[in-house]
């Protein structure tokens, strides 16, 4: 007996290195919710201690993590694909996509972000896509507003997520909307706010905030936005010292001096050499928007994609962090502003999807300071064309959907360990 004690002991020393102790989620199409698969990432990353690694350009941009019994039952209920793999096979995977031949790249997520939605009270919870994406996903967040702001409170958050906010004071130009109870809602919430913090109309206000979100940036903040808040947040950066509200809407008259060479492009993030549509009966508020007007855009729904652009997963690791996802060609959706003009994006920001035809940009980036921002087009991913009132989208029918994926891409951009970009 005892001559077998020490085989048995080498096969069960063997045998151990062989046991699945890596997690490992892959994002390709063999996911069964994509969507579920962040949620649960950034669950792991509560845990004390925790690291996953983000492998880039790796089946999808799957994540691989250290094995726990709790995960799997978690994964099972979540309905999320994952597979348990030894050591050994994570050791070949990591070799694999830090091979230098390779454009993948191993990013460390080592944080759990602190999330903040702006958003007015009287919104509903699926007025806004990424409201939508962070509760289907099942990723904590606070709701915060322009008190919020004014009263200093956004360094307490790692990512700010603008909700289709107007953020030149005009309602979001909807003045057949005017007799309903939502925008009478809004409009009162907003005129209350103003008044309490000493200003004279609500566009003043708005212009501040703006201004307060943009040196949250500076100092280190990460800004996302989606529709309306995108252009609206460069208009009112570029208006700060000039009325830019038509009578309508603030009962007085713009200034003399609105036009393009008056507009402060040094001040803006995103765009320049853009004009303002001052008519309140048309709802656009400038030539940023490259859709300008819903029943006019140039192609059909059936036809409407865009592509993601490809970056080095090596040198230029934060855009490529941005546009993981498990297919290139993503089916267009429209919003009150779907997406941008290709000459009105500054040249320093980074093109992160568009549709050269249209000489459009759907998806950008960009630095400002020590902080960063993503602007992306459009209102619902899977709602081409949104209306107000219309009913929510029900995430769990699309629960693969590539153009949520994106959104959801920005909410772990900040647990990442950034390197140096080198283009």
């Amino acid at each position: 007996m005892k001559g077998l004690i020490l085989p048995l002991i080498i096969f069960c020393s063997s045998f151990s290195s062989l046991l699945a102790n890596k997690l490992l989620i892959p994002m390709d199409e063999s996911q069964t919710n994509h969507l579920k698969a962040y949620g649960f990432t950034y669950k792991v990353l509560q845990g004390e201690d925790a690291k996953v690694s983000w492998l880039l350009n790796y089946k999808g941009g799957s994540f691989l993590m250290e094995y726990s019994p709790i995960f799997s039952k978690d994964l099972l209920s979540k309905g999320i694909s994952y597979q348990l793999i030894s050591d050994q096979s994570a050791s070949q995977i990591l070799a694999e996509v830090n091979s230098e031949s390779s454009n993948m790249e191993q990013a460390t997520l080592q944080k759990v972000p602190k999330i903040a939605l702006y958003s007015p009270k009287s919104a509903s919870p699926w007025d806004d896509a990424v409201s939508l994406a962070l509760s289907y996903a099942e990723i904590p967040f606070e709701t915060i507003y322009d008190q919020d702001v004014l009263d200093g409170n956004l360094a307490k958050y790692d990512w700010v997520h603008l909700h289709h906010e107007d953020f030149t004071g005009q309602m979001g130009k909807m003045y057949t909307q005017k007799d309903q109870v939502w925008y009478q809602l809004q409009l009162q919430e907003d005129q209350q706010m103003a008044k309490k913090n000493g200003f004279s109309k609500v566009s003043q206000m708005k212009g501040k905030v703006a201004a307060m979100i943009k040196d949250y940036m500076l100092g280190g903040g990460y800004l996302f936005a989606m529709c309306t808040a995108t252009d609206t947040f460069d208009i009112a950066l570029s208006t700060l010292s000039m009325d830019a509200v038509p009578a309508f809407y603030d009962g007085d008259a713009t200034s003399s001096n609105i036009s393009a060479d008056n507009l402060n492009f040094n001040n803006t993030v995103a765009f320049k050499d853009f004009s303002l549509i001052l008519n309140y009966r048309v709802n656009e508020f400038s030539t940023i928007d490259s859709a300008p007007n819903y029943t006019q855009r140039p192609i059909s729904e059936e036809n409407d994609f865009f592509e993601l652009n490809e970056f080095s997963a090596k040198s230029d690791m934060i855009p490529c962090m941005l546009t993981q996802n498990h297919q290139q060609v993503i089916h267009g959706f429209m919003g009150q502003t779907t997406g941008f003009a290709s000459s009105t994006v500054k040249s320093e920001v980074t093109i992160l999807a568009e549709n050269e035809s249209l000489k459009e940009v759907k998806y950008l980036y960009g630095q400002v300071g020590k902080g960063f921002f993503a602007f992306l087009g459009g209102h619902d991913p899977e709602d081409y064309q949104h209306f107000v009132n219309e009913e929510h989208t029900d995430l769990s029918l699309h629960k693969n959907s590539p153009g949520y994926r994106l959104i959801l891409n920005n909410i772990l951009f900040p647990s990442a360990k950034k390197k140096k970009q080198k283009t």
